[in-house]
């Protein structure tokens, strides 16, 4: 990310990012890249799971109100959650967004456009009634996109309700996903919502990916949005990384710990910062790890194991004696920094997308364990399409994740799965290169945001 503008531009974009860490990320790595760029950047947030402004100096903050803040309990994160901000945010939005452009308009700093997440089912009806030109950041990858765009042919065609028995079975309209991958129906009305809204009166579709990532996939996506010009401007994480989007606090003994292994030993380990298992799963995974004899570092974050705000006192002490001299359990750390550790050599994660670019563009194989939403979706293209992952596929069961840790991190197959990531980590460098198909997207993102404004370059 640069620390000052090299040229100021007349305008100013509006970002509107999902209150959690997977949407957030991409959208402030966004308003970065845009902010190097020229434009002014304000950013419309929830008070619930909202960034600290201080670690963001250069973009302007606007809090509007909502329900989840003032509730007692966490949330979990779910689809269920989004439909209830979605019922309770939609008039703090519109009056908060009617403001920031009757302010701009005094300022005489016209607002280009509005940038929103597409699971905000309302912004593209406020951004038309303000005359507002709207883009949407699809914060996950191609693969879920089309999906959700299918649900309704898969709803024609009987695959749901989703039956145990077929649940192995393929998807023939929507390859290499399984029955088992789909979303249930009680969350179609959500995805379908997101899907309207990226349709919406839409200006442009902005896709965290790269070509050589989904290109197998870009085609179809095209072919859904005919209209409507498509950005491929990831990995964002490394076009201008954030200082940090997200309120958990992080620490460092993981770096320390990870700088006295041997290179590409560690098995890393998070599920992410909304996921829960029970604790029956939590101790599968325990004696998975300890059973492997592979080095890990294990992030057993607060609320992780449902029903309970600590992990400590469920780690049986024989297992804590078997892993001492090689585990390494924490509440959090710098995941971009710990993948990026020569040490690191297998990731087990739940395969978030956030996650998943991050991992491939630091040539990190993984061991797939996903929860909901597009995660699931995720998981296959890594492990059926690019081949770099191995998928749990059964229940948690501490033999069988001992056999995957095993055969990610000592055998053959974990290590021709490394040489193909690392193929696309380099791949992934290059399309961040001037001429290169990322850096192409992201000047042909400015100059179509400029045009709604008519803005001049003022150098400054």
């Amino acid at each position: 990310m640069e620390k000052q503008q090299k040229s100021k531009l007349c305008c100013r974009v509006v970002l509107f990012p999902q209150p959690y860490t997977g949407h957030i990320t991409p959208m402030l790595n966004l308003g970065n890249a845009l902010y190097s760029k020229g434009f002014s950047i304000t950013v419309i947030h929830t008070h619930f799971n909202s960034p600290n402004p201080v670690e963001f100096p250069n973009f302007n903050f606007h809090f509007i109100e909502d329900v989840l803040s003032k509730a007692k309990t966490p949330s979990s994160g779910s689809l269920d959650t989004i439909t209830i901000l979605n019922k309770s945010c939609l008039e703090s939005f519109r009056n908060c967004l009617s403001q920031i452009l009757e302010d701009a308009s005094k300022d005489r700093e016209p607002v280009a456009c509005l940038i929103s997440d597409p699971l905000w089912e309302f912004a593209g009806v406020v951004a038309d009634q303000l005359n507002l030109p709207r883009l949407a950041l699809r914060t996950g990858g191609l693969l879920a996109s089309i999906l959700y765009e299918s649900l309704p042919l898969l709803q024609e065609k009987g695959y749901f309700p989703l039956q145990d028995t077929q649940k192995e079975e393929p998807v023939l309209e929507v390859p290499p996903l399984k029955v088992k991958d789909l979303p249930p129906e009680v969350h179609h009305d959500v995805l379908l919502g997101m899907v309207k809204e990226t349709k919406r009166n839409c200006q442009g579709i902005i896709c965290n990916t790269f070509k050589e990532l989904e290109g197998s996939i870009l085609d179809r996506v095209h072919g859904n949005f005919l209209a409507t010009p498509i950005f491929l401007i990831g990995p964002l994480h490394k076009i201008s990384p954030t200082t940090t989007s997200t309120t958990v606090t992080q620490e460092q003994s993981s770096i320390t710990w990870l700088n006295k292994q041997a290179p590409n030993s560690v098995l890393y380990v998070s599920f992410g910062t909304l996921a829960a298992i029970s604790k029956e799963q939590f101790l599968e995974v325990a004696w998975g790890l300890a059973k492997s004899q592979q080095p890990f570092l294990w992030v057993t974050r607060p609320r992780l194991i449902n029903g309970s705000e600590k992990n400590d006192e469920l780690f049986p002490e024989e297992f804590l004696d078997i892993v001492s001299q090689r585990g390494h359990i924490v509440s959090w750390v710098p995941q971009q920094e710990v993948l990026a550790h020569p040490a690191i050599g297998g990731f087990w994660t739940h395969c978030g997308w956030n996650s998943t670019i991050e991992s491939i563009c630091e040539g990190v194989p993984m061991i797939c364990l996903p929860f909901f939403g597009d995660q699931k979706m995720n998981a296959r293209h890594i492990s059926d399409v690019l081949k770099v992952g191995l998928q749990l596929e059964k229940e948690l069961e501490r033999q069988e994740i001992e056999s995957v840790i095993r055969r990610l991190m000592v055998e053959k197959e974990g290590q021709e799965m490394r040489e193909r990531v690392n193929a696309l980590k380099e791949k992934a460098q290059c399309w961040l290169m001037k001429g290169e198909s990322s850096y192409e997207s992201l000047d042909r993102l400015v100059s179509h945001i400029l045009s709604f404004c008519g803005a001049e370059i003022m150098r400054s």
